[in-house]
């Protein structure tokens, strides 16, 4: 904390009088080499980016949360493990996987990731890609795929920090610092996020393992430093390296529902730790092409211990344990793009990323598991007239598994599974056509895989299953058609429709052996729905927007297993003012209709939340903000079994020369 506070105070005293943001300046610093684009298609798609000053201007302090502020994405907590995690457009975090850059960062045993130890501090942007996923961005994106861009400097100088407190004795303080000199620039940053606990809802009635007050379990900490160089030689060329460090800490509260089938857990997890260092390059090749690489090596640590009960102090029960893993991905991929062919943006690209797993329990000889993936694809956008523009796109992708180690607990013996390879084709067409210069319609089809996991092959889910070295890629053709326009001066609004349907689903498939399951390509679904959002300015200072989500999600193959996680209706609305140079004020609310929590019909009612805020600025580059979470303290979960926090306080200092 020191460190912070010795930051703030130096760049305070740099500048006596710092100047207002000028308009040029308010990009969001994307670092654009960061990104993965469908040209033509981002370029009016609000629905599916989310700006830095948006994700502050609501206080989300990590990126599940910042990316609940969107619209066709559901917020979810996976309970007993204490994750956060996303739904867009009903496909989960496995078929919507999550880079940092464009460089993937999933966990490689499970294809998912904690998206709370994600702090949102050092980015440009976050970039969703539903259903219609660049081709580029390689295998796996069966549902779209998740893109958090980090920041570039502009100015010779630059930099931000805050520092503040919220409920539960919280803590969050980060600093970003940048300079560009022409040729050669550099950003950094570091950050802290904390919290001994979370305050329950005054509504919430006591259970066996749990008071109310201050929930049990619920802490968490957070460490982040990243940095990265970037060399430009000239107006076209650009190569930079990447690093980031991330530490994390955290409890799982217990289950305090009803559930007669869910066993309480008595989890923390010590270190929840990962690490990536990348190179990023951007070469022209004539006056037209230009190659674009990225090489990675990215690494996670992780340490999860299962206490006899809620004393968290003996590990002695059949079900208490200490689990380790040491996981790493290595790979890499190039891009080649021309604009040599009249009227096309043409891009070739292929990527390789060898995944290593490695997991034991105290006292168990560890275990290593290997994929190879690969992948190879094409994608062109056609301008076929000046108004309309065609995007195809056709990729081969392959899953190569090297090494599967199973392990007998009884002999204490290590063998080889039987090894496996899977192969699928993804194909896409879009059309953008451009109505006039204030109204935008596209319309996508997409067909898109997902290759099963470790996990799902060979995972004995704690000896209540059998493994499937065999299982091979679920398949989804998603559509969707997308409208964008602006009204009068001062109304934007877009929405969209869609649809996907899904097959070869991975699902569980009861009593293949007396009393045990198997994971098998056993099923078929329909997702469809709307999404769509609003933005008004009626007075001058004042912001209005509105977001809505509807989605409906059938298995067809068996009704009887329900799908989780997802609301069918959710709504968001904000009001923003900012008055007299130096006041803002704003309030949102939140609702959720009921969801399902467990397969077979445990749920969750609907919810409804209001959060406020107020800011003031004190001189040029100095605020201080502070609001109110959860206003009327309603009780609520995400899962049931798993409340979440009551009403809650913040309070921010923010200092700038932007």
């Amino acid at each position: 904390m020191r460190f912070f506070t010795v930051c703030i105070l130096i760049l305070a005293t740099l500048d006596n009088v710092w100047a207002q943001r000028p308009d040029t300046l308010r990009s969001e610093r994307v670092f654009e080499l960061g990104e993965v684009t469908i040209t033509g298609f981002q370029d009016l798609d609000t629905l599916n980016s989310l700006p830095s000053r948006v994700i502050a201007n609501y206080n989300r302090l990590d990126v599940s949360n910042a990316l609940n502020l969107m619209p066709g994405i559901a917020l979810a907590n996976v309970g007993p493990r204490n994750e956060s995690v996303v739904y867009v457009r009903g496909f989960d975090l496995r078929q919507v996987p999550v880079f940092i850059d464009g460089v993937p960062v999933y966990v490689p045993y499970d294809g998912y990731v904690d998206l709370a130890r994600f702090t949102t501090f050092d980015l440009s942007q976050i970039n969703v890609s539903k259903g219609f996923a660049s081709i580029l961005y390689g295998a796996n994106t069966m549902g779209g795929a998740i893109n958090l861009v980090s920041r570039k400097p502009l100015k010779k100088l630059e930099y931000g920090a805050r520092a503040g407190v919220f409920s539960g004795d919280g803590l969050r303080a980060n600093l970003n610092i940048g300079s560009n000199l022409g040729n050669f620039y550099v950003q950094a940053g570091a950050s802290i996020l904390k919290q001994d606990s979370y305050p329950m809802s005054g509504d919430y009635t006591p259970h066996q393992y749990e008071d109310g007050g201050d929930r049990e379990n619920s802490y968490r900490e957070d460490m982040k430093v990243s940095a990265k160089i970037g060399y430009t030689p000239n107006a076209t060329d650009e190569y930079v390296i990447g690093y980031s460090f991330q530490h994390g800490e955290k409890g799982t509260p217990p289950y305090v529902g009803t559930d007669p089938a869910i066993r309480t857990r008595f989890w923390k997890w010590p270190k929840w730790d990962k690490q990536s260092l990348y190179l990023v390059s951007n070469t022209a090749v004539g006056e037209s092409s230009k190659v674009k690489a990225r090489l990675y090596y990215d690494t996670f640590v992780n340490e999860l211990f299962s206490y006899d009960d809620d004393t968290y102090t003996t590990i002695t029960r059949p079900y208490a344990f200490q689990s380790y893993y040491d996981d790493y991905s290595l790979g890499g991929n190039v891009e080649f793009e021309t604009l040599s062919i009249s009227n096309n943006v043409l891009k070739v690209g292929a990527q390789a990323k060898y995944d290593v797993h490695r997991e034991n329990n105290l006292n168990e000889p560890q275990r290593t598991f290997a994929d190879n993936t690969v992948s190879i694809g094409i994608e062109d956008t056609w301008r076929i007239v000046p108004a309309i523009a065609v995007v195809p796109g056709i990729s081969y992708n392959a899953r190569i598994s090297s090494k599967a180690q199973d392990y007998n607990a009884t002999t204490h013996e290590i063998s080889d599974f039987p090894s496996n390879n899977n192969n699928a084709v993804n194909a896409q067409l879009g059309v953008l056509w451009d109505i006039n210069a204030k109204h935008n319609l596209q319309g996508t089809i997409a067909r898109k895989t997902r290759f099963a996991t470790i996990k799902d092959r060979y995972s004995y889910r704690m000896g209540q299953a059998i493994p499937n070295p065999d299982l091979t890629a679920e398949v989804a053709v998603n559509y969707d058609i997308t409208y964008t326009g602006k009204l009068f001066s001062n109304l934007t609004i877009q929405a969209s429709a869609f649809r996907s349907d899904i097959s070869d689903i991975i699902q569980q498939v009861d009593n293949v052996q007396p009393g045990r399951f198997q994971l098998q390509n056993a099923g078929d679904a329909l997702f469809y729905g709307t999404d769509m959002q609003a933005g008004y300015v009626p007075v001058r200072g004042l912001q209005l927007n509105v977001n809505y989500s509807y989605i409906r999600r059938k298995n067809e193959t068996n009704p009887g297993i329900l799908f989780t996680n997802v609301p069918d209706h959710k709504i968001f609305g904000s009001a923003d003012y900012a008055f007299l140079k130096r006041f803002r004020v704003m309030a949102s609310a939140e609702r959720n209709s009921k969801r399902y929590s467990t397969s077979y019909g445990t749920s969750v009612p609907g919810y409804t939340l209001v959060n406020t805020m107020a800011g003031i600025n004190i001189v040029k580059g100095v605020s201080i903000e502070g609001g109110v979470n959860n206003l009327f303290d309603v009780n609520y979960s995400l899962v049931e079994g798993f409340p979440e926090p009551g009403r809650n306080f913040f309070v921010t200092i923010h200092l700038t020369n932007l």
